[in-house]
């Protein structure tokens, strides 16, 4: 699968990066995103790729910088494009009802029926899903009182580990072992901090992850000036990587 980098950036948008989104394109020809914060249909114009191409996105979590660039995506396929296949939103329990109030609050958008089929799936720990010609499951991580997954995705080839947005938990040695690729998030350069990951935590657990390759994401403005101390690779927007 190629994965291009939509955003990298933390909720504030630290160092000019975009909302966090991935835009993974796959061997079978399915092309998904994963997470797609709020800049995120600015972000696909930059990169030349049409947001109709996508068959689906999937959510890590429902924080605005992760998911608020899905009702932006839904009126374009509806207005612009009059789209009519069907497309995916799977996220955590409450997905669906949180995509309708952000609906109607950002645009007054109600009953009115789209004009292509949405499919909003629930994907829970412990209950794995396909989408889009993707294996996905969730694990359970500790970003405050907000229900937040960390994601493992398999094609049947490659495996690609996301911590979503997470304190340092041990659950994330289980989703990064043996990935293809492990994005973890790395909010600061040292802690603590109840709800993000710091880089002198990860470092003290980075024998832990089997991961073939790490790489860094969610930075705010302090990390960002120290990212060339680091010991893993640090993401930024456009980038492309063949997991």
């Amino acid at each position: 699968m190629r994965l291009t980098v939509l955003g990298c950036g933390d909720a504030f948008g630290s160092g000019g990066r975009f909302n966090t989104s991935f835009h993974l394109a796959l061997a079978d020809g399915h092309r998904v995103a994963l997470d797609f914060g709020a800049t995120s249909m600015v972000a696909l114009n930059r990169e030349g790729l049409e947001p109709d191409g996508l068959d689906a996105v999937i959510i890590s979590h429902l924080h605005g910088d992760h998911a608020a660039g899905v009702p932006f995506l839904l009126l374009y396929l509806h207005y612009v494009v009059g789209r009519t296949r069907p497309l995916t939103v799977a996220g955590p329990p409450g997905t669906e009802d949180w995509l309708r109030r952000a609906v109607a609050v950002l645009f007054g958008k109600t009953d009115e029926p789209w004009s292509f089929p949405l499919m909003v799936e629930p994907v829970s720990p412990g209950a794995d899903a396909s989408v889009a010609g993707l294996d996905v499951a969730a694990y359970p991580v500790v970003h405050g009182d907000m229900t937040s997954h960390a994601l493992r995705l398999s094609d049947g080839a490659r495996v690609l580990a996301f911590s979503g947005d997470t304190t340092w938990t041990d659950v994330l040695v289980e989703v990064a072992r043996d990935a293809d690729l492990f994005i973890m998030e790395c909010y600061a350069p040292e802690g603590p901090c109840a709800t993000h990951t710091d880089w002198e935590t990860l470092r003290a657990h980075l024998p832990e992850i089997t991961a073939k390759r790490i790489v860094l994401t969610h930075m705010n403005s302090a990390m960002l000036a120290r990212r060339g101390e680091v010991s893993v690779d640090t993401l930024s927007d456009g980038m492309v990587i063949e997991v």
